[in-house]
């Protein structure tokens, strides 16, 4: 019982960690995909504002279902196992350990506290790796390449970094190929007739802030923009 309560909470932090990169690839922010799959999983904190960015797009709804069920399997399955594992039988690892190895039998009522101490060790252990940051951090990168190589969710080319209330905020947009204001200037593009600003250019690396009406759009140009960001995605993206 032991074993399969461990198993199911670093099986937990893995899938609380994979959602949060789904989100990511979705076009959330980071903090903010790690938090909205940590909420999705354990099914607390998700009424929040930001939360439409997440029932307002197909895919990040498919990545909360998921997790959703999986964090519900998987808090019913902590729970059976921890009440197993506290449980003064024979089939404890105390209890068989003091049957092997000592020559007396450990007392049930001490049986319930020492599994009870172990239990409370491994899950501090297990929190302190899963929060180690270089740790995290080349767990991360590995589940990110598999993910991306699998195409298990399409990646978008824009990220959402601020939600405002009515659904404005800011985003940074790349322009594709099929972009509707590709090759075009700012003034024809026409972004202004769909209350949208932008605020700076990313060019080859390089920031231009406060682009000029006659700044022409270049395949690749990454736009921050002021707008709804519904307007945003589709007057931009290949889809207008």
């Amino acid at each position: 019982m032991l074993i399969l309560f461990i198993v199911t909470l670093i099986v937990s932090f893995v899938v609380v960690r994979i959602g949060a990169i789904a989100f990511q690839l979705t076009g959330l922010e980071w903090s903010l995909a790690k938090f909205q799959a940590l909420s999705c999983y354990s099914g607390t904190g998700f009424t929040t504002k930001e939360a439409e960015l997440v029932t307002g797009n197909k895919q990040r709804r498919k990545i909360a279902t998921i997790l959703i069920i999986l964090g519900n399997a998987g808090f019913v399955i902590m729970i059976a196992t921890l009440a197993g594992s506290l449980m003064p039988t024979k089939e404890t690892i105390v209890a068989k350990f003091s049957e092997s190895f000592l020559p007396f039998s450990v007392p049930a009522f001490l049986v319930v506290w020492i599994n009870l101490a172990i239990i409370v060790a491994v899950v501090y252990g297990i929190y302190r790796i899963f929060t180690h940051e270089k740790f995290v951090r080349k767990m991360t990168n590995i589940l990110r390449k598999k993910i991306i190589k699998k195409e298990i969710f399409q990646k978008v080319s824009f990220e959402e970094l601020l939600l405002a209330t009515g659904g404005y905020g800011i985003s940074r947009i790349t322009v594709s190929a099929g972009s509707p204001i590709l090759n075009k200037t700012l003034a024809k593009s026409q972004l202004r007739e769909y209350d949208i600003t932008v605020l700076a250019t990313v060019r080859g690396g390089e920031t231009i802030p406060n682009p000029t009406a006659n700044m022409e759009i270049m395949l690749s140009d990454e736009l921050i923009c002021f707008g709804k960001l519904e307007n945003i995605k589709n007057r931009i993206s290949m889809n207008p």
